[in-house]
């Protein structure tokens, strides 16, 4: 019997085009998978590092740099041109910071508020909202001035004048005015012994015990009160002048405080005295060959008025707007990461001795730290007070006259009172950063931890590299006196000042944009802190990324957390070079910048600079 028949089907009869129609469509389904996984595997590769920050502080931040630099200079070339750009062209940093936390106060003054009747918030948007008041200023006129004069006993420029006694109008233009037309007189603590109070002997034509009573009241003070005289040859020459001008021309000193007492209030006057201020302020600038000063809008002026007079209630205001808890409990991690970073390069450093180490370390565990607001920022009784002796009206002259008095006065009265706030004088909304040194205390203020150099939700290269660089820097500030000559007897002296010999030689051997070179010697302290504090501020961001992930970066840069790092410190000490500026130690601004990053291996590294480059030099310092 034969097996029963198959059904046939459609496949039947066509075995050779049905294998072949089978492995063409293996083939075509293998290459579809070998290729999307392909695509896969480079998709897994191309995104395996660290996830950008889309937040909205973060794309704020991201337009911040990309409105900087010139991507036509090579990072290795020149760093400080990469991020910063062009002279001419570049933003001071500090300054725009400064700017918006005074835009800041702006908004917060100009905000329709309803205040407690005679409360210190309500005198402080009164007084703002009359300085703005430019109308009645300027309907008022010439009046409020001339009653001044008159009661300073008059001017013969603008009228009769009365020829009252020198010491007395003087003693009158420190204590009312606040205004002091040949010396400066104020109150300070101090980490030495005061000089003896030779003043009175070597410059006899002030009469100081006087002047300075009437000043400081209610201080007492006596023949045999101990000051700090700065600058004794000046007031001895500035005494002999006095003496000659009182017996020949007592008119020229009378025209000279009066000039200079109406210099010093043009902002509260009418519009007139403003423009001729600064027309006469640039004809000065032009004549000294000085960069010219743009006019500050009125906004501004009246901002730092009340800032001043106001203190205490706009730094609460401010505090609570711009600086809450998760920011300050950020900030205080950081710092605390900087602080253990730098007990280990304590550890390592090859020139100080053990004995100078446990110093050290014992003086950075005693180190007070003031981040954000201070002490009395919190006080609500401070931030509420009201002000009494504060007279508003009738004019604006008078208003702001009122206020530099009560000022005065709350300073001296707190100065009297242990500890209290005068110590760190500091605003909240400041941005400046500063280490006392008899108080033993290191203060951030709000305004300084704020974006661009900080914020909780940036990625954490821009916080360690602005930030944290920062707050080692101060802290290093604790070891100024063991770099000096002979500050250090117990360490190798020998290998410290061949450390910060080759440091100085490092600066200067890096060129300024017009091709000259500096002198590094006059700037060894702060060049020593600045390469310092940012290879102190690396080390605690490599230890942290290293033990904690979750690193962020910002967007459609390309740059990778460490080079985020050193880009953020660099943006932050972009600003113009003003070689005018005395007070400028770090001139030009680019060795603040190429300085510390070229004296670092890691940043040459990170970056793929060529050996021998400007930005990778052939020799580095091990100072640190």
């Amino acid at each position: 019997m034969e097996p029963p028949s198959r059904q046939s089907s459609p496949e039947d009869g066509l075995p050779s085009k049905w294998a072949l129609t089978r492995r063409a469509l293996l083939t075509v389904l293998l290459s579809g998978l070998l290729l999307g996984s392909a695509v896969l595997w480079f998709y897994i590769f191309t995104s395996c590092g660290p996830p950008s920050c889309e937040t909205p502080v973060c794309l704020d931040l991201l337009d911040y740099y990309l409105a900087s630099g010139n991507n036509s200079t090579a990072p290795c070339t020149n760093f400080f041109s990469f991020v910063c750009g062009e002279p001419g062209e570049i933003t001071n940093s500090f300054q725009a910071l400064e700017d918006e936390n005074k835009n800041l106060l702006r908004r917060l003054l100009e905000a329709q508020r309803s205040w407690h009747p005679g409360s210190g918030e309500e005198k402080a948007f009164q007084f703002y909202s009359s300085c703005m008041d430019t109308d009645a200023i300027e309907a008022a006129g010439t009046g409020p001035l001339k009653q001044v004069i008159e009661e300073l006993g008059g001017w013969n420029i603008s009228g009769k004048w009365t020829f009252s006694d020198f010491n007395q109008t003087l003693a009158l233009l420190m204590s009312q005015y606040d205004y002091f037309p040949f010396f400066r007189a104020y109150l300070r603590t101090h980490p030495s012994p005061p000089h003896a109070p030779v003043i009175q002997e070597m410059a006899p034509a002030i009469d100081w015990l006087s002047c300075l009573q009437e000043t400081f009241k209610p201080m007492s003070l006596s023949p045999s009160q101990a000051l700090v005289v700065h600058d004794l040859d000046y007031l001895r020459n500035m005494s002999q002048l006095v003496q000659e001008e009182m017996l020949k021309h007592r008119d020229v000193l009378q025209s000279h405080m009066i000039l200079g007492l109406v210099e010093t209030l043009t902002p509260a006057l009418d519009n007139k005295f403003r423009e001729a201020r600064m027309e006469l302020t640039q004809k000065l600038q032009k004549l000294m060959k000085q960069p010219l000063t743009p006019a500050h809008p009125r906004w501004k002026k009246c901002v730092e008025n009340t800032g001043s007079f106001f203190k205490p209630t706009l730094a609460a205001l401010y505090v609570k707007q711009a600086f809450g808890p998760w920011t300050q409990r950020a900030a205080m991690q950081l710092f605390t990461e900087i602080k253990n970073a730098l007990f280990t390069r304590l550890e390592k450093l090859p020139w100080i001795s053990e004995k100078s180490r446990k110093e050290v370390q014992d003086r950075v565990t005693q180190l007070q730290v003031k981040m954000g607001p201070l002490d009395w920022v919190l006080k609500p009784e401070l931030a509420r007070q009201k002000y009494q002796d504060i007279q508003l009206g009738p004019n604006f002259l008078q208003s702001f006259l009122s206020c530099v008095q009560s000022l005065r006065a709350r300073n001296v009265q707190s100065f009297l009172q242990p500890l209290s706030y005068h110590r760190w004088p500091v605003s909240p909304w400041g941005v400046k950063a500063y280490y006392s040194i008899p108080d033993h205390v290191v203060v951030f203020p709000a305004g300084l931890l704020q974006p661009p150099f900080f914020h909780p939700g940036y990625p954490r290269a821009v916080n360690f590299g602005a930030a944290g660089s920062i707050m080692a820097r101060e802290v290093l500030h604790i070891f100024y006196q063991l770099l000096l000559p002979g500050g250090c007897p117990a360490c190798d002296t020998h290998a410290l000042q061949e450390a910060l010999l080759c440091l100085e030689h490092h600066y200067a051997a890096l060129l300024l944009p017009n091709r000259t070179s500096v002198n590094g010697s006059q700037t060894s302290l702060e060049n020593a802190a600045d390469v310092g504090g940012l290879a102190i501020a690396l080390q605690a961001y490599s230890r942290r990324i290293v033990e904690y992930r979750g690193e962020t970066t910002l967007p459609n840069q390309h740059l990778s957390p460490h080079q985020l790092f050193f880009r953020s410190y660099a943006q932050m000490m972009c600003r113009e070079s003003n070689p005018q500026d005395s007070r400028d130690i770090h001139r030009p601004p680019s060795l603040q910048v190429n300085g510390p990053l070229s004296s670092i291996p890691a940043f040459a590294r990170y970056f793929g600079c060529p050996h021998g480059t400007l930005m990778n030099p052939s020799r580095r310092c091990q100072l640190w």
